[in-house]
């Protein structure tokens, strides 16, 4: 039986997927009960797979109210709009190719 560390499978699911998945979708694929442990880890997927050639693409968060869409497209979930305060955050979402 071949065990694989978290960061693995979670770059074949990347890997894999045709459209990509946010932070809590990645979770639930992998039975993952906190969503910032996906944060942390997608941090270090970024690097390993610069090393195997490929690269994590990250689909900006965007506020679902105003339309805001935030240009860093960073490994994390932003809280709030800075444009109309609102929470309601489309989180960013991941992908790698």
């Amino acid at each position: 039986m071949e065990w694989e560390t978290l960061r693995e499978r979670m770059i074949k699911l990347l890997s894999e997927t045709e459209e990509p998945l946010s932070a809590k979708e990645i979770a639930f694929e992998l039975g993952i009960k906190d969503e910032k442990l996906v944060y942390e880890e997608l941090k270090h997927v970024a690097k390993t797979v610069k090393r195997r050639g490929m690269r994590l693409y990250v689909q900006p968060a965007y506020c679902k109210k105003c339309g805001f869409v935030f240009k860093d497209a960073q490994i994390k979930r932003p809280s709030k709009c800075p444009r109309c305060k609102s929470q309601w955050i489309e989180p960013p979402r991941f992908v790698i190719r």
